[in-house]
């Protein structure tokens, strides 16, 4: 591992959080697509399976955030736990109504609780920011990190829910998903050197996070750039269907995710110069020219190749944003900020997912790909008219400064985020 990537491990307990935050996310990448193949398999109803797996994800939108805001208030042990038993005992009722072969409706109950799953992914981040708010460099890194670790779950996620669950028994995938989301969550919450001081007098301040003008662009921007991923998923499967090689769309999408993975690796070794919101920007503007390639695909390798193009500007657009609501988001609601913006892709995906669906039944699998198009346009368009509320970093109270004052557990001091220098050199318009 490069020595920047070694460094962000001399923090005493980053390893510990880090894969706690593995194991735990990797439910993200398995639930979903678990529940489609146990549904399918037991019952042969593939609207069915969809509508379940669109529930889980609308249902861990809406609840997501709200679990985040209670951490801020009450710290992760104390709300993670409970929430995470509320999941699992969903995820043990879906599987035995599905076995059992119970009425429908019990199915969608199941499947609403199964949105108690909480963001892990923001959980972790919130804590590499308590650990190294002092050292923007490490912070950068820690941030690259994750996001490679998060196309990594979604490598080889899919791949092991839907083997088991084919290979050996439907509900395989699912009940391992479980295990998984309990084992992180519990070896996460039981790390308190490194869990993020919770901020219950910030919390009296009404309103939730998304009050931030900043935040509201970066998460409707995440909207369209869900349905880029929602949609690509979708269109490579019908397209890979129509040329006679539907197995092979697991291998072309993991290609589109590892293009992803490898920017991650680099970018987190770039030392970075210039504001946040113009990198951002141009990230933006990058995912959109690179749905313009999928336009004109003819078979599988060219599909491939134009992937692996398209997944390089994902991780580094993902960093930035990441950076961008710490910047926009009072210090006291940050695991519920970037909460946010998971929310915000979530949405995208199960639009892109539907509409891509709709178009290729309508025109065929190859004209699918202009939902991707059209929707990185829009992601262009709301970056372009909400650029100027991102040059705006709100001042870091509420949590800047008792970091300051206590000092990180690991040994690491506080500072706002006011005085970074990238912050410092975006010019307010």
């Amino acid at each position: 591992m490069p020595s920047p990537y070694r460094a962000i491990f001399d923090a005493p307990g980053t390893r510990a959080f880090s894969a706690a935050g593995f194991i735990g996310r990797l439910p993200l990448a398995m639930m979903g697509i678990g529940i489609v193949t146990m549904i399918s398999q037991l019952t042969g109803r593939y609207g069915l399976a969809g509508a379940l797996s669109a529930t889980v994800a609308l249902s861990a939108a809406v609840i997501g955030p709200q679990i985040s805001r209670l951490v801020d208030r009450h710290g992760q042990r104390r709300v993670l736990r409970p929430a995470t038993l509320v999941a699992l005992l969903a995820v043990a009722g879906l599987l035995v109504a599905a076995k059992l072969g119970l009425a429908d409706w019990t199915l969608f109950v199941c499947a609403a609780g199964v949105g108690c799953v909480p963001s892990l992914g923001s959980m972790i981040r919130s804590r590499w920011v308590w650990v190294y708010q002092a050292e923007p460099r490490k912070l950068h890194t820690a941030y690259s990190f994750e996001s490679v670790v998060d196309e990594i779950c979604f490598i080889f996620g899919p791949i092991v829910s839907i083997g088991l669950s084919t290979a050996w028994f439907p509900e395989a995938g699912p009940l391992l998903a479980g295990l998984f989301l309990a084992v992180g969550t519990f070896w996460l919450t039981a790390q308190r050197g490194t869990e993020p001081v919770p901020h219950p007098r910030e919390q009296h301040a009404k309103g939730s996070a998304l009050k931030s003008p900043g935040l509201q662009v970066l998460v409707l921007t995440f909207v369209a750039t869900g349905a880029i991923f929602g949609a690509v998923d979708v269109v490579t499967v019908a397209f890979a269907e129509a040329e006679g090689h539907k197995s092979a769309a697991s291998l072309v999408l993991a290609v589109y995710a590892l293009g992803s993975c490898l920017a991650g690796v680099v970018f987190g070794l770039v030392q970075l110069t210039g504001p946040a919101a113009r990198r951002w920007l141009l990230g933006v503007c990058a995912m959109a020219v690179s749905m313009i390639p999928l336009q004109l695909v003819g078979n599988l390798p060219f599909l491939a190749v134009a992937l692996f193009a398209a997944g390089l500007s994902i991780a580094p657009t993902m960093v930035t944003t990441m950076a961008l609501v710490e910047q926009h988001v009072p210090r006291a609601k940050l695991t519920e900020g970037m909460t946010w913006t998971s929310t915000g892709l979530a949405v995208g995906i199960a639009l892109g997912s539907s509409a891509s669906g709709w178009v290729i039944d309508e025109a065929g699998a190859r004209a699918g790909y202009a939902v991707p198009g059209v929707a990185g346009a829009v992601a262009v368009v709301v970056a372009f008219l909400g650029y100027r509320r991102l040059k705006r970093p709100v001042p870091q109270r509420g949590g800047a400064d008792e970091h300051t004052a206590q000092g990180v557990r690991g040994g690491h001091g506080g500072t706002s985020g006011e005085e970074r220098p990238e912050q410092a050199a975006d010019p307010v318009a």
